[in-house]
């Protein structure tokens, strides 16, 4: 089968930023579209940094210039829009269908000039009390459509499978530059998240550590391997289809359910029958499967509350390069205080799967991280993962 058509299109900001299109027609020659803005470089020292946590073993990143960054700008002002003349945005083209760029306000940077850090600056090891590094890395910003009032939910399965490209092209290329341990791709939607552009749009982060999410759950899963000679993934999704009371939806190729132990009062996995580590080793059948489904639960949340449901959408992926059925990186094990890749993981043990998680538990409420979650890491969920999963079968 040919690779579904995308034409990809890499050009520089004024500032020089990278922007890069992805295009579902050939010959819209985007490297003659110009930025015109008068946009000055970034201020030398103006970079975040890195600081060790010793009492939670993992690294916290400080960016005090994204104080600056643009927050709920009217719509007539919104820098996501395509450039129009007079007001010149982000993208300068007239019109796109995918668009991904630099970030301007990143909590992360440097790989995306190409700069080589030190191994000594990156880490390594156990890190000294108040040990700190650059905070070295790539932010992007990647937007689904041009049209400002849409969201996820209303693109076309056609327009989704281009964002799977995107993820996956993405993906590879973060990966694979120096010092760069783990990607990640996430959408988050609605100010009760945090979102202060509402254009439909989502980031990706290169991060220059495994992060302490994905060190547990690969630790977790070589305990599990040692254990019982099963794969912690594959056994957990054969669990709940043969239980069948939190499935949502499936597909030939897919399957969402609510997990047992949800933290999130609505909180869906998605999960691809065929184990993968990465988007980039996806097959095409189950990348043109996972639009469908996807939009699906999208809808399910915004049915369930009867309009847009706040939600924070997050692939998990191995860490490491991309693309490599046999090793990746797999960070140090939960608890270990190692901050990088502290020896080579098998990428089969780990499955990439897509986390959707909404922040309110009723219509008008919303789920705090109060007392127990913030302060002790002990999650209290207000409904029934049964029932929350009921709930979203029955809603459509």
């Amino acid at each position: 089968m040919d690779p579904y058509p995308v034409w990809k299109h890499a050009t520089r900001l004024a500032d020089g930023r990278e922007i890069i299109y992805f295009d579902e027609s050939p010959g819209l020659l985007r490297e003659a579209v110009k930025d015109t803005r008068d946009l000055g470089g970034q201020a030398e020292g103006d970079a975040s940094v890195l600081r060790w946590d010793p009492l939670a073993g993992e690294w916290v990143v400080i960016a005090e210039q994204r104080q600056d960054r643009t927050f709920l700008p009217p719509a007539e002002a919104c820098p996501l829009d395509p450039s129009a003349p007079g007001r010149p945005t982000e993208i300068p083209a007239d019109s796109y269908d995918v668009v991904v760029f630099e970030n301007r306000f990143p909590s992360l940077s440097g790989a995306e000039h190409g700069l080589r850090i030190p191994r000594a600056q990156l880490g390594g090891g156990e890190p000294g009390l108040f040990a700190r590094r650059p905070g070295y890395g790539r932010c992007e910003v990647v937007c689904f459509t041009s049209d400002h009032d849409a969201s996820f939910a209303d693109l076309t399965p056609a327009r989704v499978r281009t964002v799977v490209e995107t993820w996956a092209d993405r993906t590879a290329t973060l990966s694979a530059l120096d010092g760069v341990e783990e990607v990640f791709c996430f959408e988050n939607r609605g100010e009760e998240i945090g979102v202060t552009l509402h254009h439909p749009h989502g980031q990706i982060y290169a991060y220059p550590f495994v992060t302490p999410r994905t060190a547990r759950m690969l630790g977790q899963a070589r305990r599990y391997a040692e254990r019982t000679g099963g794969n912690l993934f594959d056994d957990m999704v054969a669990g709940e289809l043969a239980a069948g009371a939190r499935v949502v939806a499936r597909n030939a190729h897919w399957t969402s359910f609510v997990p047992a132990a949800a933290r999130w009062p609505y909180e869906i996995l998605l999960f691809p029958a065929e184990r993968v580590p990465d988007l980039t080793l996806l097959p095409d059948a189950a990348r043109a499967a996972f639009c469908p489904i996807y939009l699906d639960v999208l809808r399910r949340l915004d049915a369930l509350f009867g309009g847009p449901a706040p939600y924070i959408a997050a692939w998990h992926q191995a860490p490491g390069p991309a693309g490599s059925p046999d090793v990746t990186g797999g960070g140090s094990p939960a608890g270990s205080a190692g901050p990088v890749r502290s020896g080579p993981a098998r990428s089969g043990e780990f499955a990439l799967h897509l986390q959707v998680l909404s922040v309110r538990r009723a219509p008008g409420k919303l789920k705090y991280l109060a007392g127990s979650e913030s302060g002790m890491g002990v999650w209290i969920n207000d409904i029934v993962p049964e029932t929350a999963a009921r709930q979203l079968r029955e809603v459509m």
